[in-house]
């Protein structure tokens, strides 16, 4: 299930006060279940040519819902209630499959870490 938000072009998603935009995408930002919602609300604040509004995925909540996964993502897909994702934690450092739940909000690393993205490619692709 997709939610929409209203980002300002020079980056952070409005709060709830609908007046500031917060950097980082927490449970203070305003959150909309269709994207008709997020325009209407839209259309009433001041400025609007500056703010877009954004969809957030199931494969792009690690991005925004799982603070504690850092380093870059690369790779995700959706098992069940779980987001399974190619993760690079730091610029050089050896692959990772991360394991996001959606119901827990939580996120671990698995311990096997891989050298290149083809040598992940088939522990992401059988991940169950």
């Amino acid at each position: 299930m997709s939610i929409f938000a209203l980002q300002s072009h020079a980056g952070g998603f409005l709060d709830e006060d609908l007046v500031h935009f917060n950097k980082i995408f927490d449970d203070w930002c305003i959150q909309f279940d269709s994207y008709d919602d997020a325009l209407k609300l839209l259309k009433t604040l001041p400025n609007t040519d500056t703010i877009d509004i954004v969809e957030i995925t199931p494969l792009s909540y690690p991005k925004y819902f799982f603070r504690d996964l850092q380093g870059t993502i690369y790779a995700t897909r959706q098992i069940d209630d779980k987001i399974i994702c190619v993760v690079e934690p730091n610029i050089g450092a050896n692959f990772k499959i991360a394991i996001c739940d959606l119901k827990t909000k939580k996120s671990r690393l698995t311990k096997t870490s891989y050298k290149t993205i083809p040598s992940i490619e088939g522990a992401f692709a059988n991940f169950e």
